[in-house]
């Protein structure tokens, strides 16, 4: 039966090699074992898979498994949590298999440069994420005195004439609900520059439909790219815009740490 070879994380050989003298996670199949594949500097953790369930086609078929999924996807978070949390590694996301030895040294080879040069933008950094949820209800009811727009309104209701101030009043009251999903638009950019400022790096994910209706009324997610020697600080910044906000409705949740993935380049591509 023919194999391919199934590539977890890319890291520094010199930072790699010694981790093999410990005791490792499972590989993606329990029965192969995980293993180096070295080009120079550079090394790639990977183990043989067959191709009768990782081919191009096969593997699609696979993804619809969702029991078969979930394993293997926890084996291959396993395998880059226990690396990452040893060596700085440019991540690769679940799938990324390769038909050769060849063409996985072939890869090490052509992208080495940009790959040290990620290697060493990550070194002792960890991805986490903010989660923004958002109690519209309970902003709705005092939205009037945080939204730029109604605040400016409502002041000048109270410097009107009785005539003047009870028509701004029913305008406010008309506003009140659409006013709110601006007034989070407002929010999460603010919280995004403020926690931004503490990290080397951001980026907003999609919130995807039944995720939010899974979570709540989840209004946005923020990946952070943080220092393990700032993250105290960043964290603290958190609690700190969650204790500040959470009068208008608004709940931060902090996760992680996770491997970079949100920070390095898709490398999926050159693979199968």
């Amino acid at each position: 039966m023919a194999d391919a070879f199934y590539i977890y994380c890319i890291g520094e050989q010199d930072a790699l090699a010694p981790l093999f003298d410990e005791k490792l996670p499972d590989a993606i199949e329990p029965a192969a074992t995980l293993r180096l594949i070295t080009k120079g500097k550079l090394s790639t953790v990977a183990s043989v898979v067959p191709l009768a369930d990782y081919g191009e086609q096969e593997i699609a078929a696979r993804l619809s498994d969702a029991a078969w999924v979930a394993a293997r996807a926890m084996r291959h978070e396993k395998v880059l949590e226990h690396f990452a949390a040893r060596a700085s590694l440019v991540p690769l996301r679940f799938g990324t298999i390769y038909l050769t030895l060849a063409g996985v040294e072939e890869m090490l080879e052509r992208k080495r440069q940009e790959l040290l040069d990620i290697i060493e933008r990550l070194r002792e950094k960890e991805e986490w994420g903010v989660n923004i949820f958002c109690n519209r209800t309970r902003l709705a009811k005092i939205i009037t005195s945080i939204s730029p727009t109604l605040r400016e309104m409502s002041e000048r209701a109270g410097a009107a004439s009785a005539g003047q101030a009870y028509l701004l009043r029913k305008k406010i009251e008309a506003m009140r609900a659409d006013e709110v999903r601006p007034e989070i638009r407002r929010v999460v950019g603010e919280i995004e520059r403020e926690l931004s400022a503490l990290s080397s790096g951001a980026v907003r994910l999609r919130v995807r439909q039944a995720e939010a209706a899974e979570h709540g009324e989840l209004a946005a997610k923020l990946a952070f790219l943080i220092s393990r020697k700032g993250f105290v600080d960043f964290r603290a910044a958190a609690e700190k815009i969650a204790r500040e906000r959470a009068e208008a409705g608004f709940r931060l949740e902090l996760t992680g740490p996770w491997p970079a993935y949100n920070f390095v380049a898709d490398l999926k591509a050159d693979a199968l």
